[in-house]
């Protein structure tokens, strides 16, 4: 799974032509934030199609970077979310951002990016996609 980082100019309409640009070109946006400070706007977004993602970013001249993230699913109740970002941080692993995916009776999916995926201890829940619980 890939985020893409898109850094707007912190105006009004911003992020709507962001948005339209993607629903035009029929991409689902399944996770997103959004901030601004200083003039300046940062939207993380995971979307349903990441080459024609990179393709409309690229062909609108929107500034981003893409960075891979990290699945976990954590049970709804106080301290799932502790366990995990416990266990990353015991790990030295930062977190850069983190999603909720979806959210259901069986558990929260998040997506999770952090600073270097690859060097993930393979006992830390995260990895692909493994359950936290």
């Amino acid at each position: 799974m890939i985020e893409f980082v898109v850094r707007l100019d912190n105006h009004p309409g911003a992020l709507a032509a962001l948005t339209d640009v993607l629903g035009d070109a029929g991409i689902n946006i399944e996770a997103m934030s959004a901030w601004g400070a200083n003039g300046n706007g940062v939207v993380r977004l995971i979307t349903d199609n990441e080459i024609i993602t990179r393709h409309v970013l690229a062909e609108a001249g929107l500034v981003n970077t893409e960075h891979r993230v990290l699945t976990a699913h954590v049970t709804d109740e106080p301290g799932s979310l502790a366990r995990v970002t416990r266990q990353l941080g015991e790990a030295g692993v930062n977190i850069e951002a983190l999603y909720v995916l979806r959210s259901s009776g069986e558990g929260i999916e998040l997506a999770i990016a952090v600073n270097d995926p690859d060097s993930l201890p393979d006992e830390l829940p995260v990895v692909g996609g493994i359950d936290a619980d």
